[in-house]
């Protein structure tokens, strides 16, 4: 257990961190949220709250845990209680065995191209969130909600940009209701494809954020071959495309991480 904060800087690429022992027992953690003043007396605010900042590119982690031990917000979405357990910021970043935890922004995927494999990711609120173009592949993402929850909040702003989540054969689990991807951005891509859903799903499924800037209309929302008792409800919305396979592919393969330019080959052979 390392409990400190930990910066990886743009100027060292081609890190890699790797549990010992495997994610259960090796953990960085700290316990920043939102609210919490920095040195300079202002608060924090929810990116510099982050146990493990990563600027650089090439960066690699394996069986290990990162974690924010901050308490969970007494009601859900509660302002000043962002508490996030890393923020990955660098381009091409590979995480296989890892597990993050927390509870309203554990995992700000904010910029950059990134492939999760077998991680296990738990949360409340927007667990997952930032602009980054990303794929997630076996992974498990398990929610601690009380009251309702959100999994994915994505931060795609214009069409052109090639952002995105796509979960690809994953597992969603814990407890509910629970949104499964929030329009953060005015062009938030989400893709569900080939994933089980335990019955946590809030109606509708989906949530456009604010309700007045009609995100509805310009995110894309999509779910492809998806099951368990809650898949019905992901479908619940009439701005949740169900794909088929033409329009689900590109969402399927590495290439949308443009992964066989960069992945090391044990993530290419999986």
């Amino acid at each position: 257990m390392y409990r400190e904060k930990v910066v990886v800087p743009a100027t060292k690429p081609y890190i890699t961190l790797e549990g010992a022992a495997g994610r259960g027992a090796t953990v960085i953690e700290w316990h920043d949220r939102a609210s919490d003043p920095a040195p300079n007396g202002e608060q924090l605010r929810t990116y510099r709250t982050a146990s493990v900042t990563v600027l650089a590119n090439y960066f690699t982690a394996r069986n290990i845990s990162f974690k924010n031990t901050a308490p969970a917000a007494p009601r859900p979405g509660l302002q000043g209680w962002q508490a996030v357990a890393i923020r990955v910021s660098g381009d091409k970043a590979y995480f296989v065995g890892c597990g993050f935890y927390g509870a309203q922004d554990t995992l700000c995927d904010d910029a950059g191209r990134h492939y999760f494999k077998d991680c296990y990711i738990e949360g409340s609120i927007d667990f997952i969130f930032g602009n980054g173009r990303s794929m997630y592949k076996d992974c498990e993402l398990h929610s601690i909600a009380t009251r309702f929850g959100s999994i994915a909040a994505q931060d795609r702003r214009h069409p052109d940009e090639k952002s995105g989540f796509a979960f690809l054969n994953c597992r969603v689990t814990g407890t509910g209701p629970l949104y499964v991807g929030r329009a953060m951005g005015q062009y938030s891509r989400i893709v569900y494809s080939y994933t089980y859903f335990d019955d946590v799903v809030a109606h509708g499924g989906w949530d456009d954020w604010d309700h007045v800037s009609n995100k509805n209309k310009t995110a894309y929302f999509g779910v492809y071959k998806c099951w368990g008792p809650g898949a019905e409800k992901v479908r619940g919305v009439s701005w949740a495309r169900e794909l088929d396979y033409d329009s689900a592919h590109k969402f399927l393969a590495k290439s949308f991480v443009n992964g066989r330019h960069w992945l090391p080959a044990d993530a290419l052979l999986a």
